[in-house]
């Protein structure tokens, strides 16, 4: 059933913190450790500097431990997604061949992780940052688990988006309070905070809202009706989490 725009902004919002979240009970199990952010640190020297109006506040360029998170967290965003236009891309084949009601939403979801995949492309070539070594490894992997949850069925294919969007809705929360503790540390000092920064902040926001629609798509879509359900999003999250901590360190 279609859920209302007012509804499933307000969903989103709930899964954020940013509105008191009521009971509800068709809810992923997987939702209530992401629903609550707000508050952190990070950007590259470029970051520091730049911003639309002069305010006669002190321009100071990042330490070092901000431009390392900077980077850390660009060059997994960029693996990440990468990652997501993968598993939509071996699944969305498999899965409107047997529900061809699917495909909007499949394409909906892809194209909204290739607009991410791009974003952290430019800002990886902007601010010269490398991507992670293990590209190569995460496109086979990103391939096969998307193929191989798809032909375990619709639900396994959506059980596979809950886990990967958990996870990521995590990682993304905590990059924003990193960037906002950057931020409120830097005002607090009389430092002047760079416009890339608070666009930076905006962008990373955005984007997890979007990846937390697609949590909501996915259980709309009874991903919690996979076989082994539990079971096959912890590993999923498992796996997640590894190759987050691997991307942001090789």
């Amino acid at each position: 059933m279609a859920v209302p725009p007012r509804l499933r902004y307000c969903a989103r919002r709930l899964q954020v913190g940013l509105l008191p979240a009521p009971p509800r009970s068709s809810a992923s199990p997987l939702l209530p450790s992401i629903r609550h952010a707000s508050t952190g640190a990070a950007a590259s020297q470029e970051l520091a500097g730049r911003t639309s109006e002069p305010t006669g506040k002190r321009k100071r360029p990042l330490t070092e431990s901000q431009q390392n998170f900077l980077e850390r967290a660009l060059r997994v965003n960029q693996a990440g997604e990468l990652a997501a236009t993968l598993i939509y891309t071996s699944q969305t084949p498999i899965v409107t061949r047997s529900h061809p009601h699917l495909r909007p939403l499949m394409k909906h979801m892809y194209d909204q992780e290739a607009g991410h995949f791009s974003t952290f492309n430019r800002l990886l070539a902007k601010h010269r940052i490398r991507p992670t070594a293990m590209y190569p490894v995460w496109k086979v992997a990103a391939t096969a688990l998307g193929w191989s949850t798809a032909m375990m069925g619709r639900e396994a294919a959506m059980a596979c988006t809950e886990a990967v969007e958990t996870e990521i809705g995590q990682h993304y929360n905590g990059q924003v309070r990193e960037l906002l503790q950057m931020m409120k540390d830097m005002e607090a000092k009389g430092e002047e905070v760079g416009q890339e920064v608070k666009d930076l902040i905006e962008t990373v926001r955005r984007i997890r809202d979007e990846e937390l629609e697609h949590l909501d798509h996915a259980v709309e879509n009874d991903a919690q009706q996979a076989g082994g359900h539990e079971g096959l999003t912890r590993v999923i999250r498992g796996g997640c989490k590894a190759a987050i901590w691997v991307s942001e360190r090789v």
